[in-house]
């Protein structure tokens, strides 16, 4: 990937910062927008020579790993129930971070996990928090959690020193719902270049001879609706599902109940071989996204990078990216239409994909560097407001940068 051109390793003024990151799955990245971001943000960081540390949560792969890409890795527990984990662990890791050697700033990613802000102003860390999609309009969490995450929005709010959004959409929100601003963090688009394609095979498949579906099996991502909408059309092309979800055995079972019996349709779980994961966005005919309430989502990014025709949903944070180089649908009769039209008209759909991977603002070498330039200066002027003003270190922070 492209370095951030002229940026010392030390920083670009005012010394290393000591920053912490909570609250999601941690790295290496193999979950979703939040994980991508730490990773991304996390290892740029470490790069101007900012200490990093992110608290992650165990996976085999990753067994007594304690530094990836240059960030610092610490592994606490989580209690592993849907309505329990992300709160339990990142309890845990800020118990670890206020007993340990306390950082200059920490970002705090989910806003489900306002309610232990207080115990970081208490032991006088400024916070970024950066805030998820619109988690509580997400049917699995139920008229409680839905509640729950709605009261959470609020104390975020209240108790950060900083808001981080991803998406124009969620900054909008957040500025008509509460009245406050927000750091936009665009993510980037990875460009995947030329992608071979010799491990298709291993799923009988063929450049440009599929449909895909990469999404976590969940209401809001409307995996049953893209796979009616397939199997209701003409498409004589496959259509590829890779995903899964924990604790979501009924949607899982929606999305089968979908596909019933149709030859055509082969889902694949969950695919976490990178280097596979890359060919199946590179080589497909669309890619079908029908994510609507997460804000930018990294699968839609993927497959921006790899420029490959996109069908998304219709919904701004898809808009915000697309623009009018995607295919936006709203329900399963636009899938069918969209599957169809690409396979009639295949120099079109490459063309589509291809003005969709070419966008200037849609790249990893200008987008992540920017993005992390955005969150260095947020970290500053949540530590330290003097040295944001260029008046030098303020006495808490003094002898710490």
């Amino acid at each position: 990937m492209p370095t951030d051109a002229g940026v010392p390793a030390g920083g670009r003024d005012g010394g290393a910062l000591r920053i912490a990151m909570v609250g999601t799955r941690g790295v290496p990245a193999r979950y979703g927008g939040f994980e991508t971001a730490v990773e991304e943000v996390g290892r740029r960081l470490a790069r101007r020579g900012h200490d990093v540390v992110v608290y992650s949560r165990a996976h085999e792969a990753d067994a007594g790993v304690r530094e990836h890409l240059g960030m610092r890795r610490v592994v606490v527990p989580a209690v592993r129930r849907r309505s329990l984990e992300t709160l339990s662990h990142t309890a845990l890791s800020v118990g670890h971070l206020v007993a340990a050697r306390r950082p200059d700033a920490a970002f705090v990613f989910n806003a489900a996990n306002a309610p232990l802000l207080p115990v970081l102003r208490a032991a006088r860390v400024p916070v970024a928090t950066h805030v998820d999609g619109l988690e509580w309009q997400r049917a699995k969490w139920g008229p409680t959690g839905q509640r729950y995450y709605r009261r959470a929005e609020e104390l975020a709010v209240r108790w950060s020193d900083a808001l981080i959004a991803d998406a124009p959409g969620i900054a909008a929100y957040y500025a008509e719902e509460f009245g406050v601003p927000t750091t936009l963090l665009t993510y980037g688009a990875p460009v995947l270049g030329d992608i071979g394609a010799d491990r298709l095979p291993e799923l009988g498949l063929e450049p440009d001879g599929y449909h895909l579906v990469v999404a976590r099996f969940e209401p809001e991502n409307h995996v049953d609706v893209l796979v009616a909408g397939y199997v209701a059309s003409a498409a004589r092309l496959p259509l590829v599902v890779v995903g899964s979800a924990p604790y979501a055995d009924a949607y899982t079972a929606r999305v089968r109940a979908a596909a019933g019996d149709d030859p055509r349709v082969r889902l694949v779980g969950g695919v976490w071989d990178a280097p596979l994961l890359d060919q199946l966005y590179a080589h497909a005919r669309t890619y079908l996204h029908g994510h609507s309430v997460g804000g930018t989502n990294p699968s839609l990014l993927r497959a921006i990078g790899a420029g490959t025709a996109t069908v998304a949903w219709d919904v701004s944070f898809n808009r915000d990216v697309l623009g009018d180089d995607g295919v936006h649908v709203a329900d399963a009769g636009g899938v069918a239409r969209a599957v169809e039209d690409a396979e009639r008209s295949p120099v079109a759909a490459h063309a589509r994909g291809g003005r969709c991977g070419n966008g200037p603002a849609r790249t990893t070498g200008t987008t992540w560097p920017r993005g992390t330039r955005r969150s260095r200066g947020t970290c500053v002027r949540a530590a330290c407001p003097a040295r944001s003003a260029g008046r030098g270190a303020c006495r808490p922070c003094s002898g710490r940068a």
